[in-house]
């Protein structure tokens, strides 16, 4: 009994081995589909958290190159000792302990950004009075920036010293055209009224100021005077309460001023250490973890540091370095930058997840082709084995320790080779499921084919032609049933946008038209056979006859192509789109060849000379003010409204091909020499918006200008802004200023003089050269500085594309979609090369049984070509229809304009050389296979043709 057990158990052993050795090619190329598989699922996560890190690392540099993301501020009590005093120095250098208290390993990620600084509250300036109307209020603002002293040069004098001597007062700098507004000089003295402070003080204490010197500001790459202008140029706006103007200055103080102040009983200063994030590596993941403990930063500052109540404030009173404050107020944005990049990253993973899914649906197509010629060549030996009594569990379990140690082992292979490329050090890791989910659907497929062609058949019975129609019917419910799964996942896709589980909708859309060919397939096949009929040769009679009877058996390898040409398609229409679309978002940002931009309107004055200075390249300079405007006829007011004042003339000049320009050159032109005046309506453009809220009339608005009476001004609508004007390049930098929903008008430069300078306005300069030296970024970024000073804000727009194509979630989108639809296309050779193996006894059968008839070589050859010609037409037909129909149908959740920035969603935009680069692939494909079974064919003597038949 023994020897009997061991006697079958080494027949069994060497059965595996032979059949092993037979099925190597099939195996190796199983072998190989799961080594691709399992390598992606090792590799693609941490290629793809290396590029989100990337993207993510560029927002937060571009963020803090502005102004630090983080910052903690608070309010020293100088009135708790007699006299009143405090100790800026040590209080400033208790900023690091701050950062110390963070805790966890979230502290590394977080630096200091310059140290710390402090700024008091606008102070009156009681002398010496400035130049200009005697009824202008001034204000000053009183500063200590350390981190400003590298962006500046002092003309005249020195920078105010840190540590002064007692008994003198506190030296403040000024810019040149501060020190000129105020008619000050190195060496002058101010003096000052501060607030005073409640509880504390009866009246307001004074301070007097020496201005050490007299600076101006240094160009600087790195955006730091963006919301620092005030620094630089003074602001004038109106008085509250009166009819004047206020003049606002603002000036820098050495460390030790707040000393001194607290001296003269001026209150204490707000105090702000600002943060730096420092990402590096996974940086995805330490923004995460650093938004966590950001959370409750400010909760656990004020428990460690702040118990009780100060009794003369009546705020928490806390004590940071030895000195008591007010409380520590926390400022984020760090948090809602990684809001925002979240949403972007989940619809660039959404997107990548289409073409995930397409190659694993092609993959998996492919192990089934594999599988079932793999069966189809043993058909023989599993008929021998099942009339010797093997039973079709023992067929099953041989099939699978023949198929299964190869599949586990290129598992393994896959995977370590997958870990050994992935990048180390992301934010994504390797994921075992997908991996281990994927070779287990390759390794149960060999046991449920091998099943479903060894299982017992059914006896016929009396009941065929009713057993028949059941068939018939199952195979309709199956079909819709597919045809309802992939309009209720279209469906959900647009109404509840893409995840995990609906990234599957284009395999189901993709089934679906493979369906719907199969019932047409036969159809226009038979309408080409009526027209063969008619003809005189047999050979295209015969042809499509055969291509009709295989039409079913063909069905997968369809499937296949139809999926891989959809899918690459989708992925050159995304990348096409994405492409135009930066083009757009770059000119959308710069407005032109390049823009500056600098806060405030007062630029105005001479800048308009100023920018033509540059031979070579035009400028248009575009103004705006927020003004609140009144209904001429109902009287109804309007407020916050953005007015932005252009020349019409210059704005053609720069973009002569612009709808905007060209709507404004039309309804806003005056003759040349005209001054706009109070008593003449200006003309406006107006939102539509702001048009509904006016039907009849114009508007009006006061302008009030320093030194002059208010003037009373009306804006006459002459025409309405359409969409594709708003979406004008040229408005771009400006309505970057404008908060969306504010309704806009714009209006003529010519009323320039009428209406009132304002601080918070902007003044945008457009440039565009008109030669290959004058468009280059330095010729560009040269004339914008000379023009609107070295703080202005220059964007160029080759180097903004140049950025925006640097994005790492763009490039990483891009390479996912290149590296997935050139392993799809692969997979789909190998599915088409072995489904064609697999029909090709058929072929070969028909071809030689004509060849006894009569039939010539190039008879044969043309048989050949026509029994393939239908499939390649079908695939590419149903292919380009995929991959032109999923995007449409997707429309709605193809968020592509956070990859762009443009002002609205990117025209999709087909790729028309890749889709006929891709249909002339597949159809000279089915060419070489019809070209190579015709020499095959050729090759055969008249035994192995009479065998055949």
């Amino acid at each position: 009994m023994t020897r009997s057990v061991g006697t079958g158990a080494a027949v069994t052993r060497r059965l595996i081995r032979k059949e092993t050795r037979g099925d190597l090619p099939l195996l190796a190329c199983l072998a190989v589909l799961v080594l691709v598989l399992t390598a992606l699922c090792a590799w693609a996560p941490a290629f793809a958290g290396r590029q989100e890190d990337r993207a993510l690392r560029q927002r937060v540099d571009a963020a803090q190159a502005q102004a630090p993301l983080i910052s903690l501020s608070t309010t020293p009590e100088v009135f708790d000792s007699q006299p009143p005093a405090v100790d800026m120095a040590t209080l400033l250098g208790a900023g690091r302990t701050l950062t110390d208290r963070f805790g966890g390993s979230a502290a590394r990620h977080l630096a200091s950004a310059g140290g710390g600084s402090y700024d008091y509250n606008q102070a009156s300036l009681i002398s010496p009075q400035p130049p200009g109307p005697a009824n202008t209020d001034t204000k000053l603002t009183v500063s200590y920036l350390p981190s400003a002293r590298a962006h500046l040069h002092y003309v005249s004098g020195h920078a105010p010293a840190d540590h002064t001597p007692l008994g003198t007062a506190p030296q403040i700098g000024l810019s040149q055209a501060t020190a000129q507004a105020l008619g000050v000089r190195a060496g002058s003295r101010l003096t000052l009224e501060f607030a005073k402070t409640p509880g504390v003080q009866n009246a307001p204490p004074h301070a007097e100021l020496l201005v050490s010197g007299v600076y101006r500001t240094t160009a600087a790459t790195d955006d730091f005077w963006s919301g620092r202008e005030t620094l630089d140029q003074p602001s004038r706006y109106p008085a509250e309460r009166s009819a004047g103007t206020v003049l606002a200055v603002r000036g820098l103080v050495g460390l030790d001023a707040a000393g001194l102040l607290a001296d003269a009983g001026v209150g204490g200063p707000r105090v702000t250490w600002q943060l730096r994030a420092d990402l590096s590596g996974a940086a995805l993941d330490q923004a995460r973890a650093l938004t966590g403990p950001l959370s409750q930063y400010s909760a656990d500052l004020s428990a460690a540091l702040c118990q009780g109540v100060d009794p003369i404030t009546g705020d928490i009173g806390c004590q940071i370095g030895g000195q008591t404050t007010g409380p520590v107020l926390l400022t984020d944005y760090l948090t809602p930058l990684l809001a925002a990049f979240t949403a972007q990253d989940q619809q660039a993973r959404s997107l990548a997840t289409f073409a995930v899914d397409a190659l694993a649906a092609v993959a998996l197509a492919t192990v089934a082709v594999a599988v079932r010629l793999l069966l189809r060549r043993r058909q023989p030996h599993l008929r021998l084995q099942r009339a010797r009594g093997a039973s079709t569990a023992r067929l099953v379990l041989l099939r699978c320790a023949v198929a299964w140690p190869v599949v586990l082992i290129a598992a393994l292979l896959g995977w370590a080779a997958g870990q050994a490329l992935a990048p180390t050090g992301t934010s994504g890791s390797p994921q075992p499921v997908p991996a281990a989910l994927a070779t287990a659907v390759v390794a149960l497929t060999v046991p449920l084919m091998t099943w479903l062609a060894v299982r017992e058949p059914r006896r016929p019975g009396r009941l065929r032609r009713s057993r028949r129609k059941t068939v018939v019917g199952r195979r309709v419910v199956l079909e819709l049933t597919v045809l309802l799964v992939a309009a209720a996942g279209v469906v959900a896709l647009r109404s509840q946008g893409p995840d995990g589980i609906l990234g599957a909708v284009p395999v189901l859309v993709a089934l679906a038209v493979v369906l719907i060919l199969l019932r047409i397939y036969p159809f226009v096949l038979r309408l080409v056979l009526r027209q063969t009929r008619r003809g005189r040769g047999a050979v295209g009679f015969i042809g499509a006859a055969r291509a009709a009877h295989d039409a079913p058996a063909t069905r997968l390898a369809l499937f296949v192509l139809v999926l891989t040409l959809g899918t690459a398609v989708f992925g050159g229409l995304v990348h096409r789109t994405i492409d135009d679309g930066l083009t757009t978002g770059a000119a959308w940002t710069t407005g032109a060849d390049a823009s500056a931009t600098v806060a405030g309107t007062e630029a105005s004055a001479g800048t308009t000379a100023a920018g033509t200075a540059t031979a070579g390249i035009r400028t248009a300079l575009q103004h705006l003010r927020t003004l609140d405007l009144a209904g001429q006829a109902d009287g109804a007011a309007i407020t916050q409204v953005a007015v932005i004042t252009v020349d019409p003339r210059r704005l053609a000049a720069v973009a002569p091909k612009s709808p905007l320009a060209d709507a404004l050159l039309s309804g806003l032109a005056t003759p040349p020499g005209t001054r706009a005046g109070a008593s003449t309506p200006l003309p406006s453009f107006l939102s539509p918006g702001l048009r509904a809220r006016e039907h009849t009339g114009g508007f009006t608005t006061t302008a009030v200008t320093p030194g002059q009476p208010p003037v009373n001004l009306t804006l006459q609508p002459v025409g309405t802004l359409t969409t594709k004007e708003l979406r004008d390049p040229l408005l771009g930098p400006v309505t970057a200023q404008i908060a969306a929903g504010t309704p806009l008008l714009i209006t003529t430069a010519d009323a320039e003089h009428l209406l009132p300078q304002q601080p918070s306005g902007s003044t945008v300069l457009l440039l565009k050269g008109d030669g290959p030296a004058t468009t280059e970024p330095t010729a560009l970024r040269s004339a914008a500085a000379e023009a609107l000073g070295p703080l202005a804000r220059i964007r160029v727009r080759s180097e903004t594309l140049n950025t925006l194509r640097a994005d790492g979630l763009t490039r990483g989108l891009g390479t996912i979609y290149t590296v997935t639809s050139l392993l799809a296309a692969l997979s789909g050779l190998l599915a088409l090369a072995l489904e064609l193996t697999l029909t090709s006894h058929e072929r070969s059968r028909t071809a030689s049984f004509l060849r006894t008839l009569g039939l010539g070589g190039e008879e044969a050859g043309a048989l050949h070509f026509l029994q393939l010609l239908p499939l390649a037409v079908a695939s590419a037909v149903g292919g380009t229809l995929l991959g032109l129909l999923e995007p449409r149908l997707m429309a709605g959740t193809l968020d592509l304009r956070q990859f762009t920035g443009g002002p609205a969603q990117p025209a999709l935009r087909t790729d028309y050389s890749l889709t006929l680069a891709l249909v002339a692939g597949v159809t000279a494909l089915i060419l070489a296979a019809a070209i190579t079974e015709t020499a095959l064919a050729r090759r055969r003597r008249l035994g192995a043709v009479l065998r055949l038949t």
